[in-house]
């Protein structure tokens, strides 16, 4: 692929309109994850969630379907129901929501279930995801012009919101559960986010030496990639990174060797004690 083509492919990403078919993606998935979470045997028995509390299972829908412009206009001091005033936007996440818990013979679900089914919307919604943090991104320069660290959370929390707000819809359907915030275990998604928020910023800043499409068709080649790879493979291509960045700058390397040194003094102890000299004034 030469220059010129990668350059119309990477426009035609770029200028790519979210509502409907990425949109449904998106609330597709969140309505997947509310619909397949652990719920207590107290609140849900032998029948499934959906069946037996409705209501909660379409908040908690909403909340994730959502969680992006709720987040968002937390941190700006806005409405934070402000997203769900478009009404067209909730109809279909309501739809897809039906469609996933109610089809007849639990149809949407089985289809979605199937791998390349899958495959595809998890695609389709990492473009969104990408879109989502490019505006974010922005938007908070716009307006926090040189609050770097700002706008980075700002890109994070929109590219990962429905996981940070995963703690939220559990609570409203029955489940509290703490030590599974995602600020405590950050998952390849908002890893991802990060790299992406500051891929963007560096661009802003000019440090990238490439055309805006490039950059924005990049960053959502990678999210698809890191994708695939957790879906396929529960590959998490962050780990490796972490582990060298914990071992030189959290205490790894000082660990090692503090525990080379004790090991050492262990050895040279249990030597003194087994030389001849030592026997030598026990007998004594």
């Amino acid at each position: 692929m030469d220059s010129e083509t990668l350059l119309e492919t990477a426009t035609a990403v770029k200028r790519f309109r979210m509502f409907p078919y990425f949109d449904i993606a998106h609330y597709t998935l969140m309505c997947l994850s509310v619909k397949e979470d652990s719920y207590p045997t107290q609140f849900s028995g032998q029948q499934v969630f959906s069946r037996i509390h409705p209501l909660s299972c379409w908040f908690g829908s909403m909340l994730l379907c959502f969680a992006g412009g709720i987040l968002g206009n937390l941190l700006l001091g806005e409405p934070v129901l402000e997203p769900l005033k478009n009404e067209s936007s909730v109809l279909v996440a309501t739809v897809v929501w039906y469609l996933v818990n109610y089809a007849p013979f639990d149809g949407v679900h089985k289809l979605l279930q199937f791998t390349p089914v899958k495959l595809i919307v998890s695609i389709l919604n990492e473009i969104f995801r990408a879109n989502q943090v490019h505006r974010s991104i922005l938007f908070a320069l716009k307006n926090f012009p040189g609050s770097y660290l700002l706008v980075c959370v700002f890109g994070i929390l929109k590219g990962s919101a429905s996981l940070h707000m995963k703690i939220f819809q559990r609570l409203l359907c029955g489940i509290w559960q703490p030590s599974n915030i995602e600020i405590l275990k950050p998952s390849v998604v908002t890893k991802g986010s990060l790299v992406a928020s500051i891929l963007f910023i560096l661009k802003h800043k000019e440090y990238i030496d490439a055309p805006g499409e490039i950059v924005y068709f990049g960053i959502a080649v990678y999210f698809c990639a890191i994708r695939l790879l957790h879906l396929l493979f529960r590959i998490d291509p962050f780990v490796p990174f972490e582990n060298l960045f914990c071992f030189l700058f959290l205490g790894g390397l000082l660990d090692s060797i503090k525990r080379a040194i004790t090991k050492d003094n262990a050895t040279v102890a249990a030597a003194n004690k087994n030389s001849p000299s030592s026997h030598k004034t026990k007998e004594e």
